[in-house]
């Protein structure tokens, strides 16, 4: 595991900025949903992360304009030992970014690079969950190619990007 304690160590995904703006333009809301066991562990400061988010903030509008910015982060700080209600896959972070954004889950698209993110969409109710390649993805495609992956969890759709997820999902819905 690569944990992010330093904010200038954040990079973004290329594409990830204009993808983030495309959505928000056509009236999505952007959540960012995130296990971050680092501080669980003691590895991260908890009070490092709203550092990490203003930069990841200050690196998108960078990149993306004013339109390339998170709506809202949800987080899970446990470990992943501990028996929380909010670690992904389990849906109580998505149900909460719903209820503060008056999110119709069922209307919403999960996207991330990990099975768990998939599961994190099937097991709150979205409409699709898709995996990205980038990050850790291309790994995990390779668990569900080789069965090695949670059981149940299929994405309904596999993508080269962010930016290609949001293509698909403003040409298709």
């Amino acid at each position: 595991h690569v944990y992010i304690s330093d904010p200038a160590r954040i990079e973004l995904i290329p594409g990830a900025a204009a993808a983030i703006a495309e959505a928000r333009a056509a009236g999505y809301l952007v959540v960012v949903v995130t296990n971050q066991s680092g501080i669980g562990r003691g590895i991260i400061d908890p009070l490092a992360m709203p550092f990490i988010h203003s930069r990841l903030d200050i690196l998108l509008s960078g990149a993306g304009g004013p339109g390339a910015q998170i709506d809202r982060y949800e987080i899970c700080v446990h470990h992943p030992n501990e028996d929380c209600a909010c670690r992904k896959p389990k849906p109580y972070l998505v149900q909460e970014a719903a209820r503060a954004l008056d999110i119709d889950i069922s209307r919403s698209i999960f996207v991330g690079d990990k099975l768990t993110d998939v599961g994190t969409g099937k097991s709150a109710g979205c409409r699709h969950s898709i995996l990205v390649r980038t990050g850790k993805g291309i790994d995990e495609e390779a668990l569900l190619a080789n069965g090695t992956g949670p059981a149940g969890v299929k994405p309904d759709l596999v993508v080269d990007s962010l930016g290609t997820a949001v293509e698909w999902v403003l040409s298709n819905l």
